[in-house]
């Protein structure tokens, strides 16, 4: 069965009557005394993790570990139901064991809020535990759990939903197929000839912002990517020629190198591929990104303070907290050039190596201004960061009661 209950409605009595409903005997003794003693790693602390943490409490469990790197946004809440308005921006793990420990005040409860992949959280951390139970929805993530509870040889009852759908596995090592063992659906590729110069949809333009622009400034730009084709191989190093970026020189700074990168990449190669007559006989040419607006917009980003830069959140410095709202393209041009400032230097130590992440904000700030930019260039609709979030990251979006039958 289920149980859905808001957190506000939580007391002793209900815990008492869930209690008695439970089984007598020497067999419920032992599986309550098992529940009370066994020590639980719960890797995520959104949908599935929400839910799973009030179900545990709710069944005896008292010695839980939870690990969770995101915090709370605005459209979490209508299915993360440990969660408040007034919590949005704070860690989700730390939220979620307040709330667990007013459902159950005796249970301990230890929150994290990192990377499950931190070395921290290494082989004997995870030996550490009876079970894991994990409640991600990112596939690199899961396959890094898996692998680390095959090595600790812990238990492991992976679960994840999709829209309507949802399943739960368990995963014993030397006893059953571990979460690896099955190929998982890939993401859907993209002809790179529509990417790089021809396309026609939102989602077009995000691909080739991050997976084509995103490492070209940032990461490996010869990682696997979306925009790839049978017919379009290419050789060997050419596949980001079409990226042309003048280098940053040693005096400049993050700032003015963003300003750059925008005129290379919206003005010199748009104007550039718009002379090209015959690609455009069917349908209008992109048109280059105006001056006038890049000036206007880095007057914004100037105006940003050093604090207000110490978030994780390019779009949330410029007073851009609103996910679901669609910014204008000066918007999308400040939020270009502060997250490209940001990355670059609160992330220096690792340019070269990062890869978009739909957990990593900065990154999906930068995909969302990126692909608005290019969008714009194409008289393309403009996306929101939340739409680009979940388009770049093959999101479908959760639901409140999939996640509750699922734990």
């Amino acid at each position: 069965w289920v149980l859905l209950v808001a957190p506000g409605c939580w007391s002793v009595g209900v815990c008492d009557r869930i209690e008695q409903t439970q089984m007598t005997g020497t067999y419920a003794r032992d599986a309550r005394k098992a529940c009370k003693e066994s020590k639980v790693l719960a890797v995520g602390a959104g949908g599935i993790g929400c839910e799973l943490l009030k179900t545990l409490v709710l069944s005896g469990f008292e010695d839980i570990t939870l690990v969770d790197m995101d915090t709370i946004e605005i459209s979490n809440l209508n299915r993360q139901f440990l969660f408040r308005k007034k919590h949005v921006g704070q860690s989700k793990s730390e939220v979620a064991r307040e709330a667990a420990l007013n459902i159950a005040p005796q249970a301990k409860i230890k929150a994290y809020h990192g990377n499950v992949k931190e070395g921290r959280f290494d082989v004997d951390f995870f030996k550490s535990f009876n079970i894991i139970l994990n409640g991600l929805d990112n596939l690199d993530a899961r396959r890094h759990v898996n692998r680390m509870a095959l090595a600790a040889k812990v238990p492991l009852v992976e679960s994840g939903t999709a829209g309507y759908k949802g399943q739960v596995t368990v995963h014993i090592g030397g006893q059953t197929d571990c979460f690896e063992c099955q190929p998982k659906p890939v993401p859907k590729k993209f002809p790179v000839c529509t990417i790089r110069n021809t396309p026609d949809k939102p989602i077009h333009c995000i691909v080739w912002s991050k997976d084509l622009l995103f490492p070209r400034l940032f990461g490996d730009p010869t990682a696997e990517d979306d925009a790839s084709d049978a017919n379009d191989k290419q050789e060997e190093g050419e596949e980001h020629k079409d990226i042309e970026i003048s280098s940053r020189d040693p005096d400049e700074s993050a700032q003015d190198f963003a300003v750059k990168v925008i005129d290379d990449v919206y003005r010199k190669a748009i104007s550039k591929l718009a002379e090209i007559e015959d690609m455009w006989k069917e349908r209008e040419p992109p048109q280059p990104l105006d001056d006038k607006l890049v000036k206007r917009a880095l007057e914004k980003v100037k105006g940003v303070s050093q604090a207000s830069k110490q978030t994780d959140s390019a779009a949330r410095a410029l007073g851009l907290s609103n996910s679901h709202s669609v910014w204008t393209i000066e918007e999308s041009i400040s939020v270009f050039i502060l997250s490209t400032e940001m990355i670059l230097e609160q992330h220096s130590s690792n340019i070269g190596m990062l890869g978009f992440d739909k957990d990593f904000d900065l990154s999906v700030d930068f995909v969302s201004a990126a692909s608005n930019l290019r969008s714009f260039c194409y008289a393309i609709p403009l996306q929101s960061k939340f739409e680009v979030k979940g388009m770049a990251g093959n999101i479908i979006h959760a639901i409140a009661t999939t996640n509750a039958i699922v734990t």
